[in-house]
């Protein structure tokens, strides 16, 4: 084995871990950083040497993270590519920290199933389009698109407990396996059962109340995105979108949309491209024959509004009142302080033409935090008014964030889930994140505007502009 896995080789190379100690740690399958930090958490022996928990802390530091977006692009084609080539996986998953739509993440893990391991891991080891790193009957560690991948293979009686234990977060697998009665496993709900607990979903693992929810049965029925009955925030090449109007509105109705919302770059944001008002009106005209087109689903026609550094929105009221629903975003700070940006927040909520406020905190996923408001005077502020916050799917947003979603839906907003597309391929991958990360806020259909009908988002829109 020429080439070892990052957390062995990193481990010989800060001096940490010599050739015994490193195949001390195979022989314990501790391979990866997770299956460190899962060791480290339930104190397993090897793991409990001082310099390996120092180890650590410091490869989470050098190893480094990518988007859930980046992650699912390696891993759809990684899945594709075990389809194709490896027809005796019964089924294939991926676990680890994508399965909790973790936003930021530094681990990709794939469960498979299969009747016959060695077989399986015969042929996961000659995939063609990744190079193996290491290889046991039931476990490969291999490197695909530059991103090392750690692969299981479980026979199909322990398939989800292989499934539940490489999900994580490391404690609290840890601390649910530590409870009697979790041992057998028949599917990953027993893993609960058995331990008196209900079914914690996988997005909801790292909420600090997690177990105490699942103790005291108060876990809902978190939504779905089979749920989801429209997407109202995509944009076209009218602005700044990959995919003209009409692909993405077929697109949408291939995904069996009931409705959709156009919604691109008012005139004045800093997208690469922005639909200025006269081209609005060619844009509703393309959009009145599409309609024709798609008589099972309806097309809003919609904009997506800059919030000024004034407060004032970028695009006059004549204009918006002609539109069947207005998103306004908070995009530019214009060095402005908490304080004033919350004032600016608030102005658009409180506008009557505005129906929703996309991505509110404005957050750059890895790059940079969402803005330092006052949230709980907007969450307030927004149910007061009856404008829906968004919960947007674009990888580099996911924002609300799960905690402020879940702080929005405790104050009584409604939230709104949206892919926030440029691209008509991405759809439903986008609507799938953002569905991830409302479930991290434990964010209810009872929460979401977008559950409802046409005829409930019609309505929803006009309460507010008759306020």
């Amino acid at each position: 084995m020429s080439t070892l896995p990052f957390l062995l080789r990193r481990l010989g190379e800060l001096g940490l871990a010599d050739e015994p100690a490193r195949q001390a740690l195979i022989r314990d399958g501790i391979l990866t950083l997770a299956d460190l930090e899962q060791a480290i958490a339930g104190q397993r022996p090897g793991a409990t040497d001082e310099k390996l928990r120092r180890a650590a802390a410091v490869l989470a530091n050098e190893l480094r993270p990518i988007t859930l977006g980046r992650a699912w692009d390696i891993l759809d084609a990684f899945i594709e590519s075990l389809s194709v080539h490896c027809p005796m996986l019964e089924a294939i998953e991926a676990s680890g920290s994508v399965r909790r739509a973790q936003p930021l993440l530094t681990g990709l893990v794939v469960v498979c199933r299969a009747a016959d391991a060695t077989r399986a891991s015969d042929g996961i080891a000659t995939l063609p389009t990744a190079k193996t790193l290491y290889r046991s009957v039931r476990r490969t560690l291999v490197v695909f698109d530059g991103q090392e991948i750690d692969v299981h293979v479980a026979p199909p009686d322990e398939y989800s407990r292989v499934l539940f234990t490489t999900t994580g977060p490391a404690r609290h697998v840890v601390d649910v396996l530590g409870r009697p009665g979790s041992g057998s496993i028949a599917s990953e709900f027993d893993v609960y059962a058995g331990a008196g607990l209900a079914w914690l979903p996988p997005e909801t693992r790292d909420s600090p109340d997690a177990l105490d929810r699942a103790t005291r049965q108060a876990v809902p029925r978190l939504v779905q995105r089979d749920d989801i009955r429209g997407d109202l925030h995509m944009h076209t090449t009218y602005s700044d979108g990959r995919d003209p109007l009409r692909r993405m509105v077929l697109a949408a109705q291939a995904l069996g949309y009931e409705y959709i919302a156009i919604t691109d770059h008012s005139e004045h944001a800093g997208a690469a491209r922005t639909v200025t008002i006269d081209q609005l009106g060619r844009q509703a005209d393309e959009i009145a024959r599409l309609r024709e087109e798609t008589p099972g689903m309806a097309i809003l026609h919609g904009l997506e509004v800059d919030i000024l550094p004034d407060g004032t929105l970028d695009c006059p009221d004549a204009v918006m009142e002609r539109l069947d629903i207005v998103l306004a975003s908070l995009h530019d700070s214009a060095g402005h302080d908490g304080p004033a940006l919350t004032r600016r927040c608030l102005g658009a909520i409180r506008h009557p033409l505005v129906s929703v406020i996309t991505h509110p905190a404005n957050q750059l996923v890895g790059r940079r935090p969402g803005y330092d408001m006052d949230y709980g005077a907007i969450y307030a502020a927004a149910a007061e008014t009856g404008t829906a916050l968004e919960i947007d799917g674009a990888p580099s947003h996911l924002d609300l964030s799960g905690e402020r979603a879940r702080e929005a839906v405790e104050a009584g907003a409604t939230v709104v889930i949206d892919s926030d597309c440029h691209r008509a391929a991405w759809l439903d991958r986008q609507m799938r994140m953002g569905v991830g990360t409302a479930r991290r806020g434990w964010v209810e259909p009872a929460h979401v505007l977008n559950i409802q009908s046409v005829d409930g988002v019609r309505a929803f829109v006009a309460r507010k502009r008759g306020r």
